[in-house]
């Protein structure tokens, strides 16, 4: 078995994004107002039509409705002033390690912020619960991961329960992050 060496964390403060350049003339964008917080069970079902999208598009498995009712502590969604809930991120608890599941964010709000906040959140929630590292597996580019710390790993290093539960018909890359 091969042994590699997560890096160490990234630093927890992000470099300041360059202001967004606007055409003279064009309206403001809308204020991104958002909150994060704890999932609870009662958004069992809007976390699931929040999901649905992604399925559709092969990003996210199916999972079903019971399991967004019983693992809602797991997650952290993103809520809009209305209530609508517009993002979120599981984090599942292995030992002395957590992976991060169902990510999705509501197609209007890609590129606002949000999914950058919600795991930020994610990895605060980590840290708290004294968890070593934070694995994740995609199908996308992994770009937002790959910009908090994390990095490739081969899916030997990361806890085997979740592991074997990959779909090696998905392709998905699995990066790792030590916290």
């Amino acid at each position: 078995m091969t042994t590699a060496t997560l890096p160490p964390a990234a630093p927890a403060a992000l470099p300041p994004r360059a202001p967004a350049t606007r055409w003279p003339g064009a309206p403001r964008p809308a204020a991104a107002a958002f909150t994060v917080r704890p999932a609870r069970e009662g958004d069992g079902p809007a976390l699931a039509a929040l999901s649905r999208p992604f399925v559709r598009a092969g990003a996210l498995r199916e999972r079903p409705l019971s399991l967004y009712l019983a693992r809602a502590s797991d997650f952290l969604v993103a809520q809009a002033p209305d209530g609508t809930l517009e993002g979120g991120l599981g984090l599942s608890e292995h030992a002395t390690d957590g992976v991060l599941y169902n990510f999705c964010v509501a197609a209007h709000r890609q590129g606002s912020g949000m999914g950058g906040r919600l795991l930020r959140a994610a990895l605060a929630r980590a840290r708290g619960r004294a968890l070593g590292r934070l694995f994740t597996a995609t199908t996308g580019s992994g770009r937002l991961f790959l910009g908090h710390g994390f990095v490739p790993v081969a899916p030997e290093l990361a806890p085997a329960a979740w592991a074997r539960t990959l779909d090696p018909g998905r392709d998905a890359r699995v990066l790792a992050r030590t916290l």
